[in-house]
């Protein structure tokens, strides 16, 4: 039976806030008949375009939701198979480290707690990655070129980006601390709105450059390059947010 929704019909040209605003519909409607037992775990997700079709929304709209509910832990894309609901609830004690997008300073102490955690994990993931491990944060790097190339988000791109470095460390707490945070790790995700071009092409052709030079080291097997690599990524965000600060003062 097709289930009923209450999104508005798409129109031809999405601005970013009214898109923004479909996007939170669909995640809530999705979410909601996860946690309320309708699609259950393990259960496959209907296809893109049936989405599409349900929820008379753009294939945009449905892919960034897709993208902040497998963030959060509630569903899992299997590549070339499709996406599957992974829990009932959000990843355990989600709530625990909140992030206000109202306030930037909230975002710069996100950024600032990953920047402690996250250059020790780029080190030890230089020093023990595997060949295969390896592979897969260069593929995860090209995912968000893809993302870039497409004009689509690249928050969930970026995401998996830094979940393949701390998988690549072999200490499974750095993949647990990263899920913990969620879509709030990368704060892109939740400014979107924002006039000031959070995620232009220049900025997200800079925060390329950035993930290069840490796949790179990692690459290498390059212990301090790789950690100074990922300080110098999170530090460049962090000035990028308090110069938004300064602006909006």
């Amino acid at each position: 039976m097709q289930r009923q929704v209450t999104v508005k019909a798409k129109s031809s040209e999405e601005q970013p806030s009214s898109r923004r605003n479909l996007v939170d519909v669909v995640g809530q409607q999705l979410r909601q008949e996860i946690l309320d037992g309708t699609l259950k775990p393990g259960e496959k997700l209907p296809s893109e375009s049936g989405l599409t079709e349900q929820y008379k929304v753009s294939r945009t709209v449905i892919r960034e939701a897709i993208a902040s509910m497998r963030m959060d832990g509630l569903v899992e894309v299997r590549h070339g198979v499709g996406v599957f609901v992974r829990s009932g609830k959000p990843f355990p004690g989600a709530g625990l480290l909140e992030t206000d997008p109202g306030r930037i300073s909230s975002i710069i102490e996100m950024l600032e707690l990953r920047a402690a955690v996250e250059t020790e994990a780029a080190g030890l993931a230089a020093a023990r990655r595997s060949p295969l491990q390896e592979e897969t944060i260069i593929e995860r790097f090209r995912d968000i070129d893809l993302a870039m190339a497409r004009g689509i988000a690249t928050s969930e791109a970026d995401f998996e980006f830094h979940l393949a470095i701390a998988d690549a460390t072999n200490n499974p707490r750095f993949r647990e601390f990263l899920e913990l945070t969620g879509k709030k790790m990368i704060p892109r995700s939740l400014l979107q709105d924002q006039p000031n071009e959070i995620a232009s092409a220049d900025y997200l052709a800079q925060i390329q450059s950035e993930h290069r030079r840490i796949a790179e080291a990692i690459s290498d097997h390059d212990e301090h390059t790789a950690r100074e690599a990922m300080r110098l990524h999170l530090k460049g965000s962090q000035q990028r947010y308090r110069n938004l600060i300064r602006r909006s003062s």
